[in-house]
């Protein structure tokens, strides 16, 4: 049985950071891409950065570009969200999601295992 458990949220202040990390069980990852998504209270759930199977291509979202990072390490079947200069608008609950394809796509039909999310509160 697939199974993703997401940690390291949080609450911090305007302009510090967080570390999120998915730990992955169930199946081998590596041939598949891993990504976050978020869902801000009364919004959908957004995509926020993918990462490929081999940890070669990723891509981030235009709101969170230069401030996140994703990595992934495949032999702890890990994904991890390096988070810096935090905003309030970053609020939302973060969902760790492996993808039906070793390439990196930024929608959400392309996800099919989903981790049950981890809260993050930036306040101003």
């Amino acid at each position: 049985q697939v199974q993703l458990v997401e940690s390291g949220g949080g609450l911090v202040q305007a302009g510090g950071s967080l570390r999120l990390s998915c730990a992955a069980s169930g199946r081998t990852f590596s041939s598949f891409a891993m990504a976050w998504f978020r869902q801000a209270p009364g919004k959908e759930r957004e995509f926020v950065s993918t990462i490929s199977g081999s940890g070669v291509s990723t891509r981030y979202a235009g709101s969170v570009k230069g401030r996140f990072t994703i990595s992934r390490d495949n032999a702890k079947n890990t994904v991890t969200l390096q988070m810096n200069s935090l905003k309030p608008e970053d609020t939302a609950v973060y969902y760790c999601a492996v993808g039906r394809f070793a390439a990196v796509s930024t929608l959400y039909r392309d996800y099919v295992y989903w981790g049950q999310g981890t809260q993050v509160t930036v306040s101003s």
